[in-house]
């Protein structure tokens, strides 16, 4: 049988824990050797691998609100412009192409990314808005066409190395 590292066809994929998630399930299980009693906190920021200043923060967290208080909280600041049905309309947009929009080749640049992100969904975004669009919601990365010379022939230089190098090679 083939080795692989893909999971079962029977199997889901589990997706990795965030570091948030990750955070907070430290936080619980913190909440249950508090619960315990049986630990000091020293023993507690050795069984879970943080720093006992944590440890003892977390414990006022909790006698004062309880597990609750050891949550994480939603994120701050201002939500997204684009809605998640708004983003994966944006992505079957640009897996089209960008000459399937108009434009003349097929390089995404961030103004038109920009464009097509406004005809599709109406939101107009700035540059780096874009950007992180790009970089953190499609997960997309910087992709820079390589530089050829347009009078580069391929067959030429195979020739070339076939013939003439051995010939100087050998100094004749």
């Amino acid at each position: 049988m083939p080795l692989t590292t893909e999971p079962p066809a029977s199997e889901e994929a589990v997706p990795p824990l965030t570091r948030p998630q990750l955070a907070e399930a430290r936080r619980m299980r913190a909440a249950e050797l508090f619960d315990q009693g049986d630990h000091s906190q020293a023993e507690i920021a050795r069984i879970l691998g943080v720093c006992a200043d944590s440890v003892r923060r977390g414990k006022r967290l909790w006698e004062q609100g309880g597990v609750a208080a050891l949550r994480r909280r939603p994120p701050t600041g201002r939500p997204p412009k684009l809605a998640e049905e708004q983003v994966k309309q944006v992505r079957a947009a640009l897996e089209q192409g960008a000459q399937a929009h108009g434009f003349a080749s097929e390089l995404w640049a961030l103004e038109r990314v920009g464009l097509v992100v406004e005809r599709v969904t109406g939101v107009e975004l700035a540059p780096a808005s874009v950007w992180r669009l790009l970089t953190v919601r499609l997960d997309w990365s910087l992709q820079r066409p390589q530089r050829t010379a347009a009078e580069r022939d391929e067959s030429e230089i195979a020739r070339w190395v076939a013939h003439e190098w051995p010939r100087i090679k050998r100094g004749h």
